[in-house]
């Protein structure tokens, strides 16, 4: 069974965690049942930004984005090359390392 790695965030994961993975589930699901609340303004529906992370390790054995992840991936805050949305990305059989950004562009939250 697949692990995944999340580094520590402040507010979220202070100890950073390790959790076992399903194979198919978004990185989000797997995160969330596991009590690491990321955001996710707009319900898992690849609208918003919200549930954006680095994926530091594990990046390249991924399904590649498709346009409409890769559209909202411009908006988000730190976008970096191994960006994904979390509710997008889908566990493979290798392991991962995940990084939550510090900020997130939440447009429900910042009025």
């Amino acid at each position: 069974m697949p692990q995944i790695v999340f580094l520590p965030h402040e507010e979220l994961c202070p100890e950073g965690a390790v959790v076992e993975a399903e194979v198919g589930e978004s990185i989000l699901d797997v995160a969330l049942k596991n009590g690491i609340n990321i955001e996710h303004a707009c319900e898992k529906s690849c609208a918003c930004t919200t549930c954006h992370v680095i994926v530091r390790e594990g990046f390249d054995e991924l399904e590649p984005s498709d346009d409409l992840e890769d559209d909202m991936l411009d908006k988000a805050w730190g976008l970096e090359p191994e960006s994904r949305l979390s509710c997008q990305a889908k566990v493979v059989e290798g392991d991962m390392v995940v990084e939550i950004p510090k900020y997130t562009v939440n447009m429900v939250s910042e009025g």
